[in-house]
């Protein structure tokens, strides 16, 4: 179970049995590897994104980024991996789908902040 044991204690003093959590933990468990699923299924789709990312190197308000591949991996709640462009690739610590036009993710070292994904610029406008 990924529950933290306080966590675990709050939730059973508001009245949740043992088999509750289990099935709340293997709940979130099955959503974090369906959003990675999908999460890689968008960029697999794509042979160009473009994101709201501030990049020192480009002065498009919505830059353009030529898609090679997404592999994420979850470990209980947890999602991260790899995102890599033509040129450039950075890590991945958590993603979601916002609507299936777009998605967000938290970028790692490098970027260090939560970057929105579109097909099109005028998704993120």
């Amino acid at each position: 179970m990924h529950f933290d044991q306080r966590t675990q204690r709050a939730l059973r003093d508001v009245g949740l049995e043992t088999d509750d959590l289990r099935a709340a933990s293997e709940a979130v468990v099955a959503a974090v590897a369906d959003d990675a699923a999908a999460l890689e299924e968008f960029f697999a789709e794509h042979d160009t994104v473009y994101s709201d990312m501030n990049l020192a190197h480009s002065s498009d308000e919505y830059p353009e980024h030529d898609v090679d591949y997404a592999d994420l991996t979850t470990h209980a709640d947890e999602m991260r991996g790899w995102l890599r462009f033509e040129t450039w690739g950075v890590s991945v610590e958590d993603g979601r789908i916002l609507d299936e036009a777009y998605v967000e993710l938290t970028l790692g070292p490098t970027i260090n902040d939560r970057v929105r994904f579109a097909a099109d610029r005028e998704t993120l406008r």
